[in-house]
């Protein structure tokens, strides 16, 4: 019973963190709006381009970071890890 209720205690914490499409794009076009933008316009349409090209690059900076390590391309060094 104990090993039911850790696992439903850490599959509520998982998906705590999770967010939907439609939360996301909610949460831009409020960011876009904050901004001064007016919904249906092209600067409009480019803020939220560029809110979402900024957040693919984050995760990709994220992503290399976590996988190779701070400072991996150092002399002598190749760009796949050696395992």
């Amino acid at each position: 019973m104990q090993a039911k209720l850790c696992v439903a205690v850490i599959l509520v914490a998982a998906l705590g963190g999770c967010v939907t499409p439609a939360e996301q794009r909610a949460a831009d076009e409020g960011r876009c709006r904050s901004y001064g933008f007016r919904q249906g316009t092209d600067p409009f349409a480019n803020c939220l381009m560029a809110v979402d090209l900024d957040r693919s690059a984050s995760q990709r900076a994220r992503l290399e970071s976590s996988f190779y390590g701070p400072g991996f391309y150092g002399p002598g060094w190749y760009p796949y890890r050696r395992w």
